[in-house]
């Protein structure tokens, strides 16, 4: 019988690769293996679930078992899978976008994440699209009209005003530092 795992703090690809390991090591059958979840081939005994979830919080990871901290973490692997790792921005706002993948209405899943985290769904998001700007700027391969574009803000000054908000540092000052750090080869 098939069984969903959620587990925490999986945010990137080599996160899954880690998790993999584990499953590979431990001979535990597997279907696939996404962001915040794996589908495997079987139930787990708890002796076996026990032993995974030491080898998971090892690296780093949390296997999840209430139902709501698995929601919870489905709404961060959603934004966090949308801001990092989708080409394409989204089309609808982030509260319908989050309602239609997780079923279920916004202002639940607002409270809940909230009263968890002790921050709001939208203070997550600015938090992660920031950082996804600062990556994008430090690889200098796209102008700043085209971050904002991908990361659904209206124009470069309002991201360039939240970024500095968030940052102390406007998007030019932040690009110049990268730069200042940078040594070449032969140094």
């Amino acid at each position: 019988m098939k069984e969903i795992l959620h587990i925490k703090n999986m945010v990137c690809p080599r996160c899954i690769t880690a998790v993999e390991n584990v499953l590979q090591e431990m001979k535990i059958s597997f279907e696939k293996i996404e962001l915040g979840q794996v589908e495997i081939n079987q139930e787990l005994n708890d002796s076996l679930r026990e032993n995974l979830s030491k080898k998971l919080n090892s690296l780093g990871f949390e296997l999840l078992s209430s139902g709501k901290s698995q929601l919870i973490s489905e709404i961060k692997t959603a934004i966090i899978q949308q801001i990092h790792h989708s080409k394409e921005p989204l089309t609808v706002n982030f509260s319908n976008f989050l309602s239609e993948k997780l079923n279920y209405d916004y202002t639940y899943l607002s409270r809940l994440f909230s009263g968890v985290e002790g921050i709001t769904i939208n203070r997550f998001i600015v938090i992660q699209k920031i950082e996804k700007v600062k990556e994008l700027l430090f690889y200098d391969e796209m102008t700043s009209a085209e971050i904002a574009h991908q990361l659904n803000y209206n124009s470069v000054a309002y991201l360039s005003g939240i970024f500095k908000k968030e940052t102390g540092m406007t998007l030019t000052q932040f690009k110049e530092l990268r730069g200042s750090n940078r040594k070449g080869i032969d140094w």
